[in-house]
């Protein structure tokens, strides 16, 4: 009975370590997965350029419409669309016959008007030697004088009627203003058009503007930044075509327009570009970069910042290895990482990336990477 007592107890006791000894390795474990090995990335105090984008309006450097100037039949069309075309060269034809006939009346009005006063100037003479030989009163020359003023005056109409009809046949032709690219030719040969209708466009896509606009704070700060040093805020820009390509010729900011548009706040510029493979054309898109030098900055990866109530957050890492919030001030954010103007300085050695999977004051086992210097985009 005393031995089965015995054994009993020696049991017990020891189903009782065996329980203990599991409970200790499961807490060690559960320790070792809790010590998780993540990236860790030492911030560094460096000089960078920003680049900023803004989306773009692009013009040609002239777009006109051509509109016909006379009414009649559209008789011939002399260009296709998308042509490429010489100042002067020959667009349409509208039916000049009227216009000819309109033009031969009067020259022969002029021809008359012209008669009518060498007859009175001859008159004017003949009257004038009457005077003078007091056959006739010295009134009958003042009449006389009249009428060939008159006459005269009917010659300067005349002339102007002719020289009207000559506008009016020319205008029968239209003929490229420039050098240019036709857009779209609505109409077709045999229409009857009427005055001022639309027959194409015709765009100057030997340069190109590019129109796009600045928030006051981000123009007062470009204004300021050219006039203390020209330098550290470029004024030539580059171009990002709507299939993400980038122009491969450089443009330069001309104007900035003279009042802030109120409804949104921002203020229009005006870039320069040379088209010589006149890729660009008028009413496209793209976007603008602007370069800005930063000079001594601290970047902090996207990816190691995190939002809490309006204000952000990365893991710093502490003594023990352990991680602490941190939050700080981003004095700009940008599409990859967030320059810091107060909380954070050169030194300080942040969680990289995993934020989602740690806790404040929970140890790590650090992994030191080194990103990799870029240039900064917004």
């Amino acid at each position: 009975m005393k031995n089965f007592k015995l054994n009993s107890l020696l049991l017990a006791c020891a189903v009782a370590l065996a329980a203990v000894g599991c409970s200790s390795k499961a807490k060690d474990k559960k320790e070792g997965e809790e010590m998780l090995e993540l990236p860790v990335y030492s911030l560094t105090s460096r000089d960078t350029t920003i680049q900023k984008a803004y989306v773009a309006d692009i013009q040609a450097h002239k777009n006109i419409e051509i509109r016909n100037r006379v009414r009649g039949f559209l008789e011939h069309i002399y260009v296709d669309e998308g042509k490429q075309v010489s100042k002067g060269q020959l667009l349409f034809k509208i039916n000049d016959q009227e216009f000819r006939v309109k033009l031969t009346q009067a020259q022969a009005a002029l021809s008359n008007a012209m008669a009518d006063a060498k007859a009175t100037e001859l008159e004017v003479s003949r009257v004038k030697m009457l005077v003078e030989k007091k056959v006739i009163s010295k009134s009958e020359l003042e009449v006389a004088q009249s009428k060939y003023a008159a006459d005269l005056a009917t010659v300067q109409e005349a002339r102007s009627l002719v020289q009207s009809a000559k506008d009016q046949l020319s205008y029968t032709s239209v003929r490229a203003p420039f050098d240019g690219i036709i857009d779209r030719i609505p109409l077709k040969s045999g229409s009857l058009i009427d005055e001022g209708a639309l027959l194409t466009n015709l765009s100057d896509i030997s340069s190109m503007y590019a129109y796009f606009s600045f928030p006051e704070n981000e123009y007062l700060q470009y204004v300021r930044n050219r006039k203390i040093d020209p330098d550290k805020t470029s004024n030539e820009v580059r171009l990002v075509l709507a299939d993400g390509i980038e122009f491969p010729e450089k443009g330069t900011i001309e104007t900035v327009e003279g009042e802030i548009e109120q409804s949104t706040g921002s203020i229009n510029f005006r870039a320069k570009f040379a088209n010589p493979q006149k890729l660009l054309r008028h009413g496209a898109t793209g976007k603008l970069y602007i370069s800005t030098r930063a000079d001594s900055v601290i970047m902090v990866p996207q990816q190691s910042v995190f939002d809490i109530q309006d204000k952000s957050y990365v893991y710093v890492l502490g003594a023990g290895n352990k991680l602490q919030m941190q939050s700080f001030e981003p004095l700009t954010r940008l599409a990859h990482f967030y320059l810091v103007k107060d909380g954070l300085k050169a030194g300080d050695k942040i969680l990289y990336e995993g934020v989602q999977n740690v806790r404040d004051g929970m140890a790590i086992k650090p992994k030191v990477v080194t990103k990799p210097k870029f240039v900064a985009m917004k």
